[in-house]
């Protein structure tokens, strides 16, 4: 039970921090949220949720087979991962998403649709491998002594994060409706951007006061 509750905080911190970046797909569930409505602008965030969630388990994949160095390497990892953060932090605070922003999906005519659209939109850029490389490695979610259910467990709430912020998204585009602007996306980039930075700062220096404590 632990475990469970130290994975529960991590993995929806993770599920959310990959989906908040305004890139293509934001732009374009906004789009769907002003122009279809609510619920077919969530099934495509349900869909880019999923496509996190199979880069996800690439990352636990692959961090399952060196648990070894994970676990005597611990400091590097850490170290490494806040600055993977911190770089993607300052990347994400220089640029300007309303120029990734293409050509909009020709609306679906369903649900199934929007969640295959928003599938692959988000699955076409495998750069966000790196980004979540750099979560798991700075919130430590995946620890050696880990059994299968806390696998599955870790993995349910990156998901769960991920469509929490796609549900908090929708909802509050059509709340707000003509009232946003595209533009001011770059403030909200800008806002993430400064959260990564400082969580990054945060775990490095965590990391070696842990460091000096041992």
């Amino acid at each position: 039970m632990e475990e469970l509750l130290y994975i529960l905080p991590r993995g929806l911190a993770i599920g959310i921090l990959i989906s908040a970046p305004m890139g293509p797909i934001g732009m374009l569930i906004i789009q769907r949220t002003l122009s279809k409505g609510r619920w077919p602008a969530f099934f495509t965030g349900i869909g880019a949720a999923f496509s996190d969630l199979v880069y996800c388990l690439l990352t636990g994949f692959c961090l399952s087979f060196i648990t070894g160095f994970i676990d005597t390497h611990q400091l590097l990892i850490q170290i490494v991962g806040s600055a993977v953060l911190a770089a993607f932090g300052i990347y994400l605070f220089t640029k300007n998403p309303t120029r990734a922003l293409k050509t909009p999906i020709p609306a679906a005519k369903n649900y199934w649709g929007d969640i295959v659209s928003g599938f692959f939109l988000t699955f076409s850029n495998p750069l966000i491998l790196f980004f979540i490389i750099g979560l798991f490695a700075r919130f430590n979610i995946i620890l050696p002594e880990f059994l299968t259910y806390h696998y599955i467990w870790a993995y349910l709430t990156i998901l769960a994060g991920a469509l929490l912020w796609w549900y908090g998204v929708t909802s509050l585009v059509s709340y707000l409706g003509r009232r946003i602007n595209v533009r001011s996306l770059r403030i909200i980039n800008r806002i993430i951007a400064i959260i990564l930075i400082v969580m990054a700062i945060a775990g490095l220096v965590m990391a070696l006061l842990d460091k000096q404590l041992m």
